[in-house]
């Protein structure tokens, strides 16, 4: 424990068994702890300070833990989160690079297709429509 709220402490303690003078001088009313020189003079009971309240200190360790669970849980979550969009992120990628790839080899077999002998026409055409159609079903272009 701090020395500051120790030195507090004990200075506290001895004000609840002092007696307190209530003054009143010309209409004026003030507190010390010595008795009035001129005036109304009565006394104060000051009430003893109250203990400490064992029962909101235990609440509060309560809470506290609680927070510090729900920190932790927060923090997991998080990561977790964090992971799965890196992953999706990498699949994404890698579904867009398998799109360019098709897209590519789309584009080559109509070339193909295009420049073909009149023997080979039938089969570049052929190949190019399946890479149309391949295309197309991964990538839905």
């Amino acid at each position: 424990m701090k020395p500051l709220p120790l030195l507090l402490l004990a200075l506290a303690l001895p004000a609840g068994a002092q007696t307190m003078y209530k003054c009143t001088v010309d209409g004026k009313v003030s507190y010390s702890q010595q008795p009035c020189d001129k005036g109304v003079a009565s006394t104060v009971a000051v009430p003893p300070a109250p203990p400490p309240d064992l029962a909101a200190a235990a609440d509060l360790k309560r809470q506290e833990r609680e927070a510090d669970k729900l920190t932790t849980e927060r923090r997991k979550r998080e990561a977790r989160e964090e992971r799965e969009e890196r992953t999706a992120a990498r699949a994404a990628a890698t579904q867009h690079k398998k799109c360019k790839k098709l897209q590519l080899q789309q584009k080559w077999a109509e070339e193909d297709a295009r420049g073909a002998t009149l023997q080979n026409t039938e089969r570049a055409r052929l190949k190019a429509k399946r890479a149309a159609d391949m295309a197309h079903l991964e990538c839905g272009a």
